[in-house]
């Protein structure tokens, strides 16, 4: 299985659990979380399988994104509503599934993979709950700015 979630925060207990059950099921998760983050990934027998990535750009972005693969089956939603006790017990939200299978292969393929190859602006949460900058993987390559390659892609029209 596969997970990716993308939110400006992540504290609400129950989600949490259910993250690190889905970890220690083998579920690969990468989660997105620009903001407050209360998981703690990489944890051995708790949460291996999960990676947290912070990327604070240029802009506040209000995009979320929830990415799940199980077996050959495959949902993308997008809303309003990050994984907080107040926006999930107190506020009026919306998710809604993502059923253009264009739109989705773009979300995934396009807007996650490229936060998720950020290296510009990104830092990775550790399981002490600090956060590591990333560069690139390899000497000379490139830094990836996940913002500025989408606003570059809006300007020209792709």
């Amino acid at each position: 299985g596969r997970i990716v979630i993308k939110v400006n925060g992540l504290t609400d207990p129950r989600i949490i659990d259910l993250l690190y059950r889905a970890s220690n099921a083998g579920v690969s998760i990468d989660l997105l979380v620009r903001g407050m983050c209360c998981l703690r990934p990489g944890v051995k027998g708790l949460s291996e399988n999960i990676r947290v990535t912070s990327v604070l750009g240029r802009f506040l972005e209000h995009s979320r994104v929830f990415y799940f693969r199980n077996g050959g089956n495959e949902e993308t939603f997008l809303g309003s509503a990050d994984l907080m006790p107040r926006n999930l017990d107190r506020r009026i939200e919306v998710v809604f599934p993502v059923l253009d299978e264009g739109w989705r292969s773009y979300l995934r393929d396009h807007v996650l993979r490229l936060y998720l190859r950020d290296t510009a602006r990104a830092r990775a949460l550790k399981p002490d709950g600090t956060y590591a900058r990333l560069s690139p993987k390899r000497k000379g390559e490139l830094s990836v700015d996940a913002q500025q390659a989408l606003l570059a892609a809006a300007r020209s029209g792709a």
